[in-house]
């Protein structure tokens, strides 16, 4: 098994990949806070770190993917009650929206989703635990993270102590006894309509803690892979890991894998400028062939700009691949062209570059069209596969036996000159996912963009 490094966050350097003795990898993603339709920008993670499982699982690994769902937050409280609606209404509409979001992204979903609301157990063990140490204190139903009882606080964000704030503003404020401190729970205002129960009084819990007692009760503490946005470095990230090792003696991950913003324009996509373009709206436009080809096409850690110009250059890309594949034959691929396949693997094991591995994949393709003799199709099916793309390489083979039927009788509608026919016929493929072309060799199906 190769040799699989990541960039760390934490030590900036590239670590080795290092699965527990059992071979297993846990990956835990930050999702979605649910108060309104997720942006194309929130998709990157999910896809990255989808794309990123996939690449393990060819590896050899077993993989646990966790993305949780921020289900309690202040965003949504704000959002319900400008809406007039429940803050659990909303969370509960927008949570559906973004599951099916995310599904026609095609990728499959993570092993497990956790919703903050149905952590809470776990979250006031793990609040309880770091006051037992002295590490929270409580104060008038508010519970505080001592951030300077933590000497390695600062270290994933490598920032200095001082010049830090939590983002937290004046709330609090006075009953804080270090401005960076930063709330582990909230005790209960007016107009807040889901509360829960805990030692120390009514609330909910703050952001920060959610993430860590999800984490932990999924995949344990010192897993292997922790990922998100580079957005949540700090304060997110770098408050779940002062939480976990000041309650558990123990780093709460090995990797902190962190990807780059989409670039709308000047600036990075967020709700909270208004520069954004909904994921739902993206893949109605372009498919969602070409919106996982264009994070593909972008090395994970660096910022990637998002236009109408890179959307038309990954649809290139796709019809590129498509348009290849038709040639080729079913089976093996060629012995000598199996570097290519090589590079595009090894491109991924170092810090998981896709960008490089794509253009293994194209030099694949460029070969194997200058070849007078058919090609198997075998290794771009694999290569393919590993990034969520398989079905580029799906042929007239790959329909079913009602398609192929449906075929043969639009062709013998043709010849009977029964044209009214064959274009229903025509009409009933295209609506199984199957366009008919006609080329030299015949009329074959070709499957349509999702």
């Amino acid at each position: 098994m190769a040799a699989i490094r990541i960039h760390d966050t934490r030590s900036g350097e590239l670590r080795e990949l290092q699965p527990r003795a059992d071979g297993h990898v846990g990956i835990y993603a930050c999702g979605p806070t649910v108060y309104g339709r997720i942006h194309v920008g929130n998709a990157r993670p999910f896809v990255v770190f989808s794309l990123l499982k996939r690449f393990l699982e060819h590896e050899g690994h077993d993989v646990t993917l966790v993305i949780n769902i921020t289900d309690v937050n202040d965003k949504i409280y704000d959002a319900a009650r400008s809406l007039g609606i429940a803050s659990a209404e909303l969370a509960d509409e927008m949570t559906a929206h973004y599951l099916a979001d995310t599904d026609a992204l095609g990728l499959g979903r993570p092993d497990a989703e956790p919703l903050a609301s149905e952590t809470i157990e776990a979250i006031v063990a793990l609040i309880a635990e770091l006051i037992e140490r002295d590490h929270a204190y409580e104060v008038d139903g508010d519970v505080y993270f001592r951030v300077r009882s933590d000497a390695e606080y600062g270290s994933l964000s490598r920032r200095a102590i001082d010049e830090m704030s939590q983002g937290e503003g004046v709330e609090g404020a006075e009953r804080k006894q270090d401005p960076l401190d930063f709330a582990l729970w909230k005790a209960h205002k007016e107009g807040e309509d889901s509360v829960w129960f805990a030692p120390w009084g009514r609330g909910r819990p703050g952001w920060h803690i959610e993430c860590s007692a999800m984490a932990e009760q999924l995949l344990g503490v010192g897993f292997e892979i922790h990922g998100g946005g580079n957005d949540l470095v700090f304060p997110h990230h770098e408050n779940e890991a002062a939480q976990t090792r000041m309650a558990r003696d123990a780093e709460l991950a090995q990797i902190w894998m962190h990807n780059g913003m989409l670039q709308f324009g000047e600036e990075r996509m967020a709700k909270s400028t208004g520069n954004v373009a909904s994921l739902h709206d993206v893949l109605d436009d372009v498919g969602r062939n070409a919106l996982v080809m264009l994070f593909a096409g972008a090395h994970y850690r660096q910022p990637m700009a998002f236009d109408d110009m890179r959307l038309g250059e990954a649809l290139a890309r796709v019809a590129r691949v498509r348009d290849a594949a038709r040639s080729l034959v079913d089976g093996p691929s060629p012995q000598e062209m199996r570097p290519l396949r090589d590079a595009f693997l090894a491109a991924l094991a170092e810090d998981f570059n896709t960008a490089q591995a794509l253009g293994a994949l194209f030099e694949w393709i460029r070969e194997a069209n200058r070849r007078d003799e058919p090609v198997g199709r075998a290794d771009l099916v694999e290569m393919l596969s590993v990034l969520g793309l398989e079905n580029l390489a799906e042929s007239a083979s790959d329909a079913g036996a009602e398609e192929q039927e449906l075929l043969e009788q639009r062709q013998a509608a043709r010849a009977a000159g029964d044209y009214a026919q064959a274009d229903r016929l025509r009409d009933e493929l295209r609506g199984r996912g199957w366009e008919v072309r006609d080329g030299p060799a015949g009329p074959e199906l070709v499957a349509l963009e999702p």
